[in-house]
Order: C-alpha cells, then sequence, then structure tokens
C-alpha cells in the first residue's frame, strides 16, 4: 500500500545506503574472523540495520550518540567513515582510535559518536552527560542512547532515565531489543512485555515499535526529537528487532533454534525497505540495483584500506594516556 513519504526522497535513499553499508560491513567482517584476519572476536548487528539507519538518518554532527558493544552499525550511520572503521576493528592506525578501541570501543567525537561501551548500560549515563552539555550551552541538539534489552536491567538504565527526567534533558534513549541478553530471552530476564513501558516510572513518553520497519521509526523518533528540542524532555524508544548472528563471532547459539533464526531473516528489514521504496515509486530497481554495488565497491575498499593500514607504532604505547601537558605518573 503506497504510504506518504514527508522526509524526502534523497534521505530515504541515503538511509537506505547506509543500511547497506552496515549490512555488508558486518558480513565481510565475520570472513575476516573466520579467515583469522581479525583479532579477537566481535559483536555483529545483521538483522538491525533499520534502528541505526532511520535513528541516526535524522541526526546531524552537533547531535551525539553513545553506543554499545554491539555497535559498528552506530558508529558507521554516525560517521560515514568506512576505512576507519574496518581499521579500529583491525588494531590498525588508520583506525578511529588508532587502533587502541578494537570493535567495543569506537569513537568519534568530531562526529558526535561519544563512544561504544564493552560494559552494558555503560552509555546510558554518559548519554545524559551530553544533553547536559547542550542544554547548558543552549544547543538545539539532542542526545541518543543506544541499549540493549539486557542494559534496561542494570542500574545505569534507571538512574539515566530519572536524572534526565528531572533535568528535562534533551535525551531520547533507543532500547534496540534483539530478543537476548547473551543467551537469556527477553521474557527470562524482564518483568515487562514492553520495555518501553518502563517509560511511565519516570513520566516520559514511551513507545514500542517494530525495529525492522524504517518509517516506523523514522515517525517515533522524529516526534522524541521535536519534543527534546522543544525543552519538555527525553523519551523512551523500544524497537523491537532481531540480530540473526550469535553475541558474538563464536557463539554456538544453542539457546535458539535455527526455525527461530530463518523466521526472522523473513523479516529482513533491508528486504523490507527495499520493498517500500519501490512499491512507492521512490525508487526503481536499477538506482537501487547501483546503490547496492556501490556499497559493496565502499565495503571492500574500505577493507583492502584497513588491510594493508600499518600497525600502531609501539614506541607511541603511551599516547592519549594523558592530558597534554600533565605530570605523568
Amino acid at each position: 500500500m503506497k504510504q506518504e513519504n514527508k522526509y524526502g526522497r534523497e534521505k530515504l535513499l541515503d538511509i537506505y545506503r547506509v543500511m547497506k553499508q552496515i549490512r555488508l560491513f558486518e558480513e565481510t567482517a565475520f570472513r575476516f574472523f573466520q579467515e583469522n584476519k581479525l583479532r579477537g572476536s566481535v559483536h555483529l548487528c545483521i538483522g538491525q540495520e533499520a534502528v541505526s539507519g532511520a535513528v541516526i538518518g535524522l541526526l546531524d554532527d552537533g547531535d551525539y550518540i553513545t553506543s554499545t558493544h554491539r555497535g559498528h552499525g552506530h558508529g558507521i550511520a554516525k560517521s560515514r567513515d568506512l576505512k576507519s572503521a574496518f581499521s579500529e576493528l583491525m588494531g590498525k592506525e588508520t583506525g578511529f582510535c588508532h587502533g587502541r578501541g578494537g570493535s567495543m570501543h569506537i569513537c568519534d567525537l568530531a562526529k558526535g559518536n561519544l563512544g561504544a561501551n564493552a560494559i552494558v548500560g555503560g552509555g546510558l549515563p554518559i548519554a545524559v552527560g551530553g544533553a547536559l552539555a547542550q542544554k547548558m550551552r543552549k544547543q538545539k541538539h539532542v542526545t541518543v542512547s543506544f541499549f540493549g534489552d539486557g542494559a534496561s536491567n542494570q542500574g545505569t538504565f534507571h538512574e539515566a532515565l530519572n536524572l534526565a527526567s528531572v533535568w528535562k534533558l534533551p535525551v531520547i534513549f533507543v532500547c534496540e531489543n534483539n530478543g537476548f541478553g547473551i543467551s537469556v530471552p527477553v521474557k527470562q530476564s524482564t518483568s515487562v512485555k514492553d520495555i518501553g513501558l518502563r517509560a511511565a516510572g519516570y513520566d516520559m513518553p514511551g513507545h514500542v515499535v517494530d525495529g525492522n520497519d524504517v518509517m516506523a521509526i523514522l515517525d517515533v523518533f522524529s516526534k522524541c526529537k521535536e519534543r527534546a528540542l522543544a525543552g519538555e524532555g527525553p523519551s523512551l524508544i523500544e524497537a523491537k528487532t532481531y540480530r540473526w548472528k550469535g553475541h558474538w563471532t563464536g557463539d554456538p547459539e544453542v539457546y535458539r533454534t535455527r526455525e527461530e533464526v530463518e523466521a526472522w531473516m523473513e523479516k529482513c528489514p533491508l528486504k523490507r525497505f527495499r520493498a517500500y521504496l519501490l512499491e512507492n515509486k521512490i525508487a526503481g530497481e536499477t538506482e537501487l540495483g547501483e546503490i547496492d554495488r556501490k556499497a559493496q565497491a565502499d565495503v571492500d575498499e574500505a577493507a583492502q584500506f584497513a588491510l594493508s593500514s600499518p600497525e600502531p607504532d609501539p614506541a607511541h604505547v603511551m599516547d592519549g594516556m594523558y592530558v597534554e601537558g600533565a605530570y605523568p605518573l
């Protein structure tokens, strides 16, 4: 069924482009892990691309985000720098953090990414701090805190939402509920059916949205952003989605069935958004095919760039450890 598009053709095509880049990036990272070209493991967001693409598609460089251990999609959507992202995963000098952060600590302050965080729920209070800074500076920007369903049971979640509401901060809390906290299903760990309902305890709007539906996410997030910019305070969004891969690249996945995974793969956010673009005549097969080919070329180029980039120089191992001019201990 044809729907009204109030976001503009170029915006929607850009979101599709970013989602495609994220999918191809993650698939390549998984292959590199299997080929022993990537040190350690990574946490992939394949299947969750609609959340990063839609939410960050409505942000600019002045808006902040905080991310998670499953944060490649957030980082790519915010920074638009595939080369630095791949290089950071591979511990190369050309990475966002010169190879010192790796997969779970991607950060790009120049683009408003305040950092991914390996600690579950660790980004929530950081986002509150970012939003407080924006309010004190009277900036017309917002902060978005991405977190998972497991983080909603951490103390930082409750503390962050409470303080953000008390101070009416321009922060939007986005829960990417992919169904599992490592290997524990949400229904076995969380007291409410919908995490979005928890917003009521902090006197803020709570929304539950299909996390694989780009247009639904855009509609909900745009309202939350308008509210925040109007000085009305924070909102909580729960986006129900699913990760196709395991918690990490070596996960045996004994806690779920292949049939369950395949059922969710049928709800692929990329295929769904592509169908929307075609049905509503926003783009044709030829144009979308060209976007797909360009995304593949960009990812391949970034991967080769990272593979050929230099390792960090051991002589500079202490760089960034201390504030410039401070006396080292």
